[in-house]
């Protein structure tokens, strides 16, 4: 008698982050998961051994492209490893514009995330309604830092520079004119800050209609409920983070257990699941979005009332002002070493971690005293996530493996660094 035996089928590509580089080769019996073996390594983008290459400064860029849904809270990480490193302390206005945009850039991940993660499901409004405000937040990095992606704002010693003090306009064009041109700019009438102080005003409104949407949908609540169960301790094993770790009912939160930047002076909370599936964690990362506004609202009555310098007055880590180049051939000499050479950092050793959007994003930095790191490695919260994918998926439909990989936020700049 023939023995019987599983289908082997490759899975893929299904999530909008994983176009062609996540080879899911699952083990099937009928339309039940027996195996989920992720193979990556087909995107491979070397980050690590690049930035071994290149002065420290040079590398600000690479960490936008790792998760670039998240890129300020990469850069983030990699420059506080060299901050540790070189004993400087940016001033506290830089500290609050780091902090501002790290909680936008959450915002932009998780919104990024539910409309990928629906859209995944079948629910195809959602998307629409995400992208309506990240357009907004785009605008916003775009102003403060030249472009809408991979910002490059954050430098050792602070920020590239100050928020402007007036928010860039939309155009006037064939699809706008007129009554509806002033209504798309009527919140981007004065400054940055008043821009985004109506914008946090207004945000939780619209997270209102995503739950409207999605959180009593019965078609969502049949994807998700009892779906990808992580328990506390499963969680613990495979080195979860993030809205992973928090869904299954554990409270850890670097911006609140290892607080940076200025998270210790912000007021907020740290939504938790308990039952662990792909539902509680859907809730954690709304409930974040809230809190991201909250904090949001306070860095920017912050920023209002205290003006002040945003890098330090150092020239050998942070490049003059152009206009004191234009007239002194120190600074031109200082600006032109800074980004032909860099500086060399002390030798030592750091790790350096922010709570990025998916997760504890982790930069451990070795120094040789050279103009170059002698080491760089990055701890990726999707690559321990992704890990896990066997374990999770096991027994769960087909069909519950696109749930799985939407709920685990995975993008493979970070995780196949």
């Amino acid at each position: 008698m023939q023995e019987i035996k599983n289908y082997t089928i490759n899975f893929g590509p299904q999530h909008p982050a994983a176009h062609g580089v996540l080879r899911l080769v699952l083990e099937m019996d009928g339309e039940t998961v027996v195996r989920a073996d992720p193979h990556i390594g087909l995107l491979h983008r070397g980050t690590e051994k690049l930035a071994e290459s290149k002065p420290f400064n040079h590398s600000i860029g690479y960490m936008d492209r790792l998760d670039y849904v998240s890129m300020m809270c990469n850069e983030h990480a990699y420059v506080r490893a060299i901050e540790n490193l070189m004993g400087v302390a940016p001033p506290e206005r830089a500290q609050y514009i780091r902090t501002l945009f790290d909680e936008i850039t959450r915002i932009l991940n998780h919104l990024m995330w539910i409309g990928s993660n629906a859209l995944d499901l079948g629910a195809m409004a959602v998307f629409l309604y995400a992208f309506r405000e990240r357009e907004e937040l785009m605008d916003v990095y775009e102003a403060v830092s030249g472009t809408r992606m991979h910002a490059t704002y954050y430098r050792p010693g602070g920020v590239y520079r100050d928020l402007p003090g007036q928010m860039p306009q939309h155009k006037e064009s064939r699809w706008h004119k007129g009554d509806d041109l002033k209504r798309r700019n009527a919140r981007r009438e004065g400054s940055m800050l008043d821009f985004l102080d109506d914008f946090a005003d207004d945000f939780p409104h619209r997270v209102d209609e995503y739950e409207t949407l999605l959180t009593d949908n019965r078609i969502w609540k049949q994807r998700t409920v009892g779906i990808g169960v992580v328990s506390p301790e499963q969680a613990l094993a495979w080195g979860m983070t993030g809205p992973m770790l928090r869904g299954s009912g554990i409270e850890w939160d670097l911006r609140k257990k290892q607080p940076y930047a200025m998270y210790d002076k912000m007021d907020f909370d740290i939504p938790v699941g308990v039952n662990g599936d792909c539902y509680d964690r859907y809730l954690v990362r709304v409930a974040e979005m809230r809190q991201s506004a909250r904090i949001v609202k306070q860095c920017v009555a912050w920023l209002r009332a205290n003006p002040g310098p945003v890098i330090v007055q150092n020239y050998k880590v942070a490049p003059p002002h152009r206009e004191e180049m234009k007239e002194s051939m120190e600074a031109l000499i200082h600006h032109f070493k800074l980004f032909s050479e860099g500086y060399c950092v002390p030798e030592g050793e750091t790790y350096a971690a922010v709570e990025a959007p998916k997760g504890e994003f982790g930069c451990y930095l070795v120094s040789d005293g050279a103009n170059k790191p002698f080491r760089v490695h990055l701890r990726a919260p999707g690559f321990a996530h992704l890990s896990s994918m066997d374990a999770i998926v096991k027994g769960h439909l087909l069909a519950d493996v696109v749930a799985m990989i939407g709920t685990y936020d995975v993008v493979f700049g970070e995780i196949d660094r």
